[in-house]
């Protein structure tokens, strides 16, 4: 048998006793679609729908199951169809890629979505839409709050993955959500629309929750059990090249903890050392001094920090243009039309004469003393390190205009649109 296969007899004995479709949802209005990303799963995507099916008619939910196939070769596909699943198959794989599709061609109102292996319980995806149904946009399940069955989730997920990038998240961009990579969730077709996702991987998750907390989406959260999962092979998730993706992207998308937090620290750090060794060594203790060395690495920490900002606050204009962050668009606006081209140039040509000058009336001393030993390395590090940064704040200024005008975002005449 191929790898992934299933034969047609193994496959006949799977479907043999499974009910017949219920018409749930055929009369009216979809009210509610529960989206199933599937990839293989036909030990388990069979209960899923079933349970969801139960669920609709339980609650007089007028519903839609739609399982997002990313590839199926197990009979994971004709399960789901006879069950009553509408099967939208995705070619570009990835979680994410699976869920926008199935997403996109759901029909209701308010979405659920989880995933196929069972270990979410699609029977309470009624507390879901009472959620919704009292005004949230968001519903988040929340693990954590609800209870996690013995041999449900790994222990480096339960103590260490989960809880510090939830934590890196709610800290990065205040979500205030407890259990924010959580795979079971229900939102809104409005908001979801607003958010424009566009991951194809696992991040999906962290990026969805970042969406919704920067367009202001009324969430909340629900516990929930989180069961073993019946998937009979081993999962799609892969812990650290996940995790790493989820943190990767979460830093991405906040440039302020990414650039310019270090690159201020990095600069106001140097600056420090710069003018604490200006006028001499300085000693800690009888033995331990520091000198001109230690003054060399704080006009490097000064310019690196520069360097760093001005990274920065091209990765701001980058994110606002293409709709990263949506909060501190009008501060954007305010600072630009401030900060234009014609600022940062007399600046940076301020900071590059004066040191300019500095290093040539060091020169001339030099010269005047007949080219002897150069006395005043102190002064040549102190007016070189303003030279540099003069010319680094011009050609950044450049730049960033070149990238305003490229993005329409900039230079007073132009908005962010």
């Amino acid at each position: 048998m191929l790898d992934g296969m299933e034969t047609d007899s193994g496959l006949k004995e799977k479907m043999a006793g499974l009910p017949a479709a219920p018409d749930v949802g055929a009369v009216g209005n979809i009210e509610v679609s529960v989206v199933i990303p599937c990839l293989n799963e036909a030990n388990s995507v069979g209960i899923c729908v079933s349970k969801a099916m139960q669920a609709f008619r339980a609650s007089g939910l007028r519903g839609e199951v739609i399982v997002a196939d990313n590839g199926s070769t197990d009979g994971s596909i004709e399960i789901a169809e006879k069950l009553g699943a509408r099967v939208v198959r995705v070619e570009a794989r990835g979680y994410g890629s699976a869920l926008r599709a199935g997403i996109t061609a759901a029909r209701g109102a308010f979405i659920v979505m989880g995933d196929a292996d069972d270990s979410y319980d699609f029977s309470e995806v009624p507390r879901f839409v009472e959620k919704w149904r009292q005004g949230h946009d968001v519903v988040m399940g929340n693990r954590f709050r609800g209870e996690i069955k013995p041999g449900a989730m790994p222990w480096h997920h339960k103590y260490v993955g989960n809880p510090v990038l939830s934590t890196f998240l709610n800290l990065l961009f205040r979500a205030g959500i407890g259990d924010s990579h959580c795979g079971m969730r229900g939102f809104t077709r409005a908001v979801y629309e607003q958010m424009d996702l566009r991951s194809t991987g696992m991040e999906f998750a962290s990026e969805f929750v970042i969406k919704a907390t920067q367009l202001g989406a009324n969430m909340s959260e629900i516990p929930i059990t989180l069961w073993p999962d019946k998937r009979g092979r081993p999962p799609h998730l892969r812990s650290f090249r996940d995790g790493w993706r989820h943190l990767r992207f979460m830093l991405l998308y906040a440039p302020n903890w990414l650039f310019l937090l270090p690159g201020l620290a990095f600069m106001l750090l140097g600056l420090a050392i710069v003018f604490w060794l200006l006028p001499g060594p300085r000693w800690i203790t009888p033995r331990i001094g520091l000198d001109l060395h230690t003054m060399i690495f704080g006009v490097i920490f000064t310019l690196l920090g520069a360097q760093i900002l001005s990274i920065g606050a091209f990765a701001k204009v980058f994110s606002y243009s293409e709709r990263f962050d949506r909060r501190g668009t009008v501060s954007l606006k305010r600072v630009l039309k401030r900060v234009t081209l014609e600022s940062g140039l007399a600046l940076g040509g301020f900071l590059f004469l004066a040191g300019l000058a500095g290093c040539a009336w060091i020169t001339w001393l030099w010269v005047a003393s007949g080219f002897g030993p150069l006395a005043q390395i102190r002064q040549v590090l102190f007016w070189a390190m303003w030279m540099f940064l003069g010319l680094q704040i011009i050609f950044s200024s450049f730049f960033l205009s070149m990238l305003g005008i490229s993005r329409g975002t900039y230079i007073g005449d132009y908005d962010l649109k």
